[in-house]
């Protein structure tokens, strides 16, 4: 295959949403399918070949050239391609990134409330259900002594460390996302869909968007959880914050 015309990247922590958004752009047909595909279709960044790129690129590639690709940070691909391309070692990330993916924009997902974010994290652990397709009978989970303050306090700080990666790569070439926040998101989500195809410059007159293909994961365990975590977070804080 050719090379995409115009690629994205997707940048997401766990649980911000980048599931939903890459069935909702994959629906209109003319955003390509932004999937984890570096993780699904070929695992070892060291034995990357340009023909295992040309597989990415099919996979993701609607017909009208765009590409999409959904990621979570990880300066092991970057150092692949910057092996794969010969490229000199002072060409800065984003420039290696955009030789592997041409014509690079950048979408940014982030969760407000990192809390939370954590506990859907960790339920997600702990119940082996990461996703539900909207409509499909909710699982039955006996995980109300499954919480742990150390796992959930470690997850949120995962997920900023991991935040920190994306925006410091994104700093440091001076790009500004489009960036998406969780909460925004799931409360307009058709709105939001189009908000990225006008960023990616793709005509969207005659697209339609699917309704949402997921489920709200979070039940009354999850919040308890949220609760008992945000007192143990705080016990003997002079000042509480939450």
């Amino acid at each position: 295959m050719t090379q995409p015309k115009l690629s994205y990247t997707i940048w997401f922590s766990q649980r911000t949403g980048s599931t939903l958004l890459n069935k909702a752009l994959a629906s209109t047909g003319v955003a390509g399918d932004p999937n984890e595909w570096l993780h699904f279709e070929h695992k070892n960044p060291d034995t990357l070949k340009i023909d295992d790129l040309r597989q990415i690129w099919e996979c993701g590639t609607t017909s009208n050239g765009v590409f999409g690709l959904k990621m979570s940070f990880e300066q092991k691909w970057i150092d692949a391609f910057r092996t794969m391309f010969e490229l000199p070692a002072h060409t800065s990330r984003a420039e290696v990134w955009s030789t592997a993916f041409p014509n690079c924009k950048h979408i940014y997902m982030t969760r407000r409330n990192k809390v939370r974010l954590a506990v859907s994290w960790w339920r997600a652990i702990v119940s082996g259900e990461w996703h539900r397709e909207l409509g499909d009978i909710p699982k039955e989970h006996e995980i109300s002594d499954q919480y742990n303050y150390e796992a959930i306090r470690h997850l949120a700080n995962e997920s900023m460390m991991r935040e920190a990666a994306i925006e410091d790569f994104l700093t440091e070439s001076g790009i500004i996302p489009l960036t998406i926040v969780y909460e925004d998101f799931i409360q307009d989500y058709e709105r939001t869909v189009m908000k990225v195809l006008q960023f990616l410059n793709i005509p969207s007159d005659c697209v339609s968007v699917a309704p949402p293909a997921l489920d709200k994961l979070a039940d009354d365990v999850a919040e308890e959880w949220v609760q008992r975590f945000r007192r143990d977070n705080q016990h003997q804080w002079e000042n509480e914050r939450w």
